[in-house]
């Protein structure tokens, strides 16, 4: 959970400057560790990059592990 709430702090800049990538890295660790809200934001990065591919798998990845957040973006999208 900590290496998820460093990603959040340094994602959004709460009480930091802002900086994307260091994020990302702490959600990545998280993620390593089953972390199924961090692949959700592996997820969500993916996407706004372009890389939809890399994002589903995040968020197959996240569903699987219980994450209800991706598994509501998988649903949105194969409805569209």
């Amino acid at each position: 959970n900590a290496h998820f709430n460093l990603g959040c702090i340094y994602d959004e800049g709460d009480g930091v400057e802002q900086d994307v990538a260091r994020g990302v890295r702490h959600f990545q660790h998280a993620a390593i560790r089953g972390h199924p809200e961090s692949r959700y934001e592996l997820g969500c990065h993916g996407y706004n990059e372009r890389n939809h591919e890399l994002a589903v798998q995040h968020w197959m990845i996240s569903a699987k592990l219980g994450c209800e957040q991706s598994l509501n973006v998988i649903k949105k999208m194969v409805m569209e």
